[in-house]
């Protein structure tokens, strides 16, 4: 089979290879999968760096979340198990992990549903409580994670405020059903913020981006936000002011959604039946801007790292061969 393996750290444009290879063999508890589609994470740009908190013995295929097939023509969402990942065309993944692709959803999206809808998921009811009639504020709201935290802010009834680098983003923020979006390229985040909201602030705010854009989460959060740590897209991790925090009433909410699947399994399932039920009823659907044949899998992750991509970018091996995705 084909596959994308990186034999040393580094820049994925620069280390992922297109080998031929053999298709790895499934260990205890484990499934072969064919991969349909694979969806592009931050983390597998980390991965290629070397500076994931899993760092998988090189060589590795990176890749850590595909639509897949198993061997009796089931379609399932699975995160491959490292050094075997889905920027291939066979991946394995632990059996008893598998969840069922949603038929409301093609190959592309059902692999984009799992870690970045978990993540919103988790992050604005399990951990922030999020309340209809609230306004939510979304950092890198047209990003793969922030759109997905977006739609599922509009299916919670929430009030919410998008903010994006560009008006190419700022669109698409737009059409992912923002109320207001804020472009922090020409406007003062924090006023612009005040102003949508009359001077309260946003009681929820959804941040994968750290550094600049947590400092502007502080200063924008209402009396009794919550303000959710997802990750730190930015490259700068905060130090937040503990006594600001307690001056102002707020909350400060880390969410680490992979350790739900050692700690408490069943809540990953429950929510998979959760976010199952809103794509099939269309109040959410993965916003996949680009599908790419399994040869363009490293300058599509080199994309992604790069931050200039909107929504999901899937890697779609059919396509090399001028299939359908």
């Amino acid at each position: 089979m084909q596959a994308w393996r990186v034999h040393e750290n580094g820049e994925p444009s620069e280390v992922m290879r297109l080998e031929e290879t053999e298709p790895p063999a499934p260990g205890d508890g484990q499934v072969l999968l064919k991969v349909r589609a694979a969806n592009i994470n931050f983390p597998d740009a980390l991965l290629c760096r070397g500076q994931y908190q899993v760092r998988p013995p090189l060589p590795f295929t990176p890749g850590v979340e595909i639509c897949g097939e198993t061997a009796d023509g089931r379609r399932v969402i699975a995160n491959p198990a490292l050094p075997y990942g889905g920027f291939a065309e066979y991946a394995v993944a632990d059996a008893a992990a598998l969840l069922p692709a949603p038929d409301a959803l093609d190959d592309a999206e059902a692999a984009a549903l799992h870690i970045g809808y978990q993540t919103g998921w988790f992050g604005l009811h399990r951990r922030a409580h999020l309340q209809a009639g609230e306004t939510l504020l979304v950092h890198a709201a047209a990003g793969g994670v922030g759109s997905a935290a977006v739609q599922l802010g509009k299916a919670a009834g929430a009030t919410v405020i998008g903010v994006v680098g560009g008006a190419g983003k700022a669109a698409v923020a737009r059409e992912l059903g923002c109320d207001a979006v804020i472009d922090r390229h020409t406007e003062d985040v924090v006023t612009a913020v005040k102003e949508a909201t009359g001077g309260r602030g946003a009681d929820v705010i959804y941040d994968p981006v750290g550094g600049q854009a947590y400092a502007q989460s502080a200063k924008t959060v209402a009396f009794e936000g919550r303000i959710v740590v997802v990750g730190f897209a930015s490259g700068a991790i905060p130090s937040p002011a503990l006594n600001h925090a307690l001056v102002k009433n707020y909350s400060i909410l880390g969410l680490h959604w992979g350790l739900y699947n050692t700690k408490n399994p069943k809540l990953v399932q429950h929510c998979h039946e959760q976010l199952s039920e809103l794509a099939a009823r269309g109040a959410i659907r993965p916003l996949v801007s680009e599908r790419v044949p399994l040869s363009g899998a490293a300058g599509a992750v080199q994309r992604v790292a790069d931050g200039v991509t909107t929504g999901r970018v899937a890697v779609v091996p059919a396509l090399e061969n001028g299939a359908a995705a």
